[in-house]
């Protein structure tokens, strides 16, 4: 039936091409998605396990391949001995305990390398095929260009731990994982502007509170970065009292000057900030979600704010549970993949009540109904 409608209805022929692109650029997008999750993951579980600067070069095209003789992996275990942290923190280790940390960063790097393949390669068919609009080339370059730079502030971020200290930079460190978030965002939220379809508009304080979550997650996200890199976790293991208060004292909150080091070079302070902001998540994502439910009856919008609130009460559990038991690696693991599955939830969601921009909207007449074409594909010729 389908088939034989569209042969009689040029414009019924069009819709289902522009849908069938349509679909396999979002599943695209949603798998280079994947990729980067999983990146975080691992790149997570690099820095728990001391990993990270166990290689100590960047050889673009040279580090595909790891050591393949036992020299090779003598002469890459000197270069690690060569850094402040093997002679402070690991003097005395053995060649199979330093090919256990190098396979960690190994695969991180060869994720890195995967997920550049598995955006351009396809991208360039879609672009030589004709199905992405001219429109939305740029902002698709603009996130492959953000992967690129992500590359080298990987790097950036690996230098500053291997001349005068044992660990990255937290700024550097805060950064890099910032970037990632970033680019997560943008693939998942260009994949769900895809699919849209009109709906009933939505108030304009309801998209506004959405908005301010995800942006207030990935603020969060970049805390727990300074956290981890001061190993702010493993000092004031208590909850709820930090330093035997609720607020501990301003004068040890604020010893360093100038002012704004304490936020980032202060234990004390970077830790108490990463739990207040969570409790303001909390309360915030508990408020929209009640806002969500008294304005609209059912829809994505309702059943994204409650499972944007849930995900976020049971990470704070898992925070919890990891200071308190000193950053067990597998909580403080699942810790940081809650992390990213609140922030998928703060950004599907926020994607949902966006509303679709008017500029981008053609809407024709099907069945009486009005459809919105999104631009950001197009039929190939």
């Amino acid at each position: 039936m389908v088939r034989a409608l569209a042969t009689s209805d040029p414009t019924m022929t069009e819709r289902l091409t522009d849908d069938t692109h349509a679909r396999a650029i979002r599943l695209w997008l949603y798998a280079v998605a994947a990729l980067v999750l999983a990146m975080v993951l691992v790149g997570g579980a690099t820095r728990l396990t001391e990993s990270g600067l166990s290689i100590t070069e960047w050889n673009p095209v040279m580090g595909v391949l790891p050591p393949l003789s036992e020299s090779a992996w003598q002469a890459e275990f000197e270069k690690y001995q060569a850094i402040p942290q093997y002679r402070e923190m690991n003097r005395g280790m053995s060649l199979d305990a330093f090919k256990t940390i190098y396979w960690w960063e190994w695969t991180h790097r060869q994720l890195g390398r995967v997920i550049g393949a598995a955006y351009l390669l396809p991208f360039l068919f879609f672009l030589a095929r004709g199905w992405v609009a001219p429109s939305s080339q740029p902002l698709l370059w603009f996130i492959f260009g953000l992967g690129a730079l992500q590359g080298a502030v990987g790097w950036w971020m690996v230098a500053s731990g291997l001349a005068d200290r044992v660990e990255v930079s937290q700024y550097r460190l805060a950064t890099h994982l910032l970037l990632a978030c970033l680019i997560y965002v943008a693939l998942i939220w260009t994949a769900r502007r895809m699919g849209e379809r009109a709906s009933a508009p939505l108030p304009g304080r309801i998209r506004a509170g959405a908005f301010a979550l995800l942006v207030l997650v990935l603020v969060q996200i970049c805390l727990g970065a300074l956290v981890a890199g001061l190993r702010a976790g493993y000092a004031y293991n208590t909850w709820p009292l930090i330093d035997g208060a609720f607020v501990p004292d301003a004068a040890r909150l604020f010893f360093n000057t100038p002012l704004w080091r304490n936020f980032f070079e202060n234990i004390l302070t970077v830790q108490f900030d990463h739990r207040m902001l969570a409790h303001v998540i909390l309360v915030g994502a508990l408020l929209h979600a009640f806002d969500v439910a008294r304005t609209v009856d059912q829809g994505p919008a309702r059943t994204g704010a409650f499972v944007l609130f849930a995900a976020v009460l049971l990470q704070i559990a898992l925070g919890i549970a990891t200071l308190v038991w000193v950053v067990p690696l597998p909580l403080a693991l699942a810790h940081q993949a809650m992390a990213m599955l609140v922030l998928t939830a703060a950004t599907v969601h926020a994607a949902n009540v966006a509303g679709i921009p008017t500029e981008r909207i053609r809407s024709r007449r099907q069945g009486g109904a009005l459809v919105p074409n999104i631009g950001i594909f197009h039929r190939g010729e």
